[in-house]
């Protein structure tokens, strides 16, 4: 097995728990290994660090998997998918739901590797060319040791080309009619598309967020905007509200979210297509409002150096969203932007509010469920911010 030696005072961070080492923090970068192999780590001085994957041609060149010496077998991914599975099974009940996120990467430590399980079916994606390599060895352990109905690899990430690996999807054992299941959580049904869908399928890591939403939606007109599968709006008409406007750019979200909405039985909803930032703004031109607004857009920026403008597309999208709230009523907010710090999230909602001419008092706040569960050794680990206002003015 190959060795790669830190550089002089650079093991700081991984021995605090952090599990990658960037290119300029290695005393050298061999271009005699191939990306993807498993190579051992040591500090400057031959101390040893750990074993990991090693990639030259990405900035993130050594991702830690063990600070053991030993290899990723079939009986090490076995392990951790056991200790990943152990956590999904004290947190979600199969009473309860059905689907969940089994390995959330760097936090289930196998960094590079989301796992999510949709009934029977599984769904992979590889962030870094050392679980590329491994996907044959991981789907092999999933096979036996879930006998889903489908296994589907859905590397389409443009992550993956910062490792400089190709964007894919397939599936990679089992049927593709079974690609399509039916998922249940806490009381209600969607119908995915784990080939087709976006992300992997479905979007889980706001699932108690909109549970919590059932709380504020009886007897509420709701406005769900960014609405995708129609995940907060459906929970909200569970709750009892009046009824529900779902608002998305995308034709074929809506028709997952109608869908979706017919097979819970819920009638009191309207389907809107378009920006929503036009929305929002002709909603207010007409004066319109509601009892409860939901914004949950999609992520505003991969980079920092974006930063500015996606504080200034929250801003706006939240006064435009504030704007609509009755006095007295409700608004949902989140962020999935992983640059954007809480802190800086609810003081843009805070600076939308001045600008809004509203009061808001912060009833609820959250990140990412159970089944995301984050690192405390690495901020990349953590990135959803949602936050429940009550409105006043």
């Amino acid at each position: 097995m190959h060795a790669l030696y830190l550089k002089p005072k650079e093991h700081h961070r991984i021995q605090k728990g952090h599990l990658w080492v960037f290119s300029n923090e290695l005393a050298n970068v061999p271009r005699d290994i191939a990306a993807g192999e498993t190579v051992q780590l040591f500090t400057h001085d031959k101390k040893f660090m750990g074993t990991g994957f090693y990639n030259p041609h990405s900035l993130i060149a050594f991702r830690l998997l063990t600070r053991k010496d030993e290899q990723p077998d079939k009986d090490f991914f076995l392990k951790r998918f056991l200790e990943a599975l152990k956590l999904r099974e004290k947190t979600y009940s199969p009473e309860e739901t059905n689907a969940y996120r089994l390995v959330h990467g760097e936090s289930d430590g196998l960094p590079g590797l989301i796992v999510d399980r949709f009934n029977q079916a599984i769904v992979l994606q590889a962030f870094s060319a050392g679980m590329d390599v491994h996907l044959p060895l991981i789907t092999e352990v999933l096979q036996e040791l879930f006998k889903p109905e489908v296994i589907v690899v859905r590397n389409e990430s443009i992550l993956r080309e910062l490792e400089g690996i190709p964007l894919y999807k397939d599936v990679v054992m089992g049927n593709r009619k079974a690609t399509k299941q039916t998922i249940y959580d806490a009381g209600i049904s969607y119908d995915v598309d784990v080939f087709e869908g976006q992300k992997t399928g479905f979007f889980l890591d706001q699932r108690e967020n909109r549970r919590v939403i059932r709380k504020f939606a009886k007897d509420a007109e709701v406005l769900d905007v960014f609405t995708n599968d129609g995940g907060f709006a459906l929970n909200a008409l569970y709750g009892g509200a009046k009824s529900a406007i779902l608002v998305d750019a995308s034709q074929e979200a809506l028709q997952r979210a109608e869908h979706n909405a017919k097979l819970n039985n819920f009638s009191e909803y309207s389907l809107v297509a378009a920006d929503a930032f036009d929305m929002l703004e002709q909603m207010g031109d007409a004066k319109e409002s509601f009892d409860l607004v939901i914004l949950d857009p999609p992520s505003f920026t991969k980079s920092r150096k974006n930063l500015p403008g996606a504080l200034k597309g929250y801003k706006r999208l939240n006064k435009l969203g504030m704007q609509l709230v009755k006095n007295g009523g409700f608004l949902a907010t989140a962020s999935c932007s992983h640059h954007v710090s809480e802190e800086d999230f609810l003081q843009t909602v805070h600076q939308a509010a001045l600008a809004a001419g509203c009061q808001l008092r912060l009833i609820y706040k959250n990140s990412q469920p159970f089944d995301h569960p984050v690192l405390l050794s690495m901020p990349e680990t953590s990135y959803l911010k949602f936050a429940c206002f009550y409105l006043t003015r």
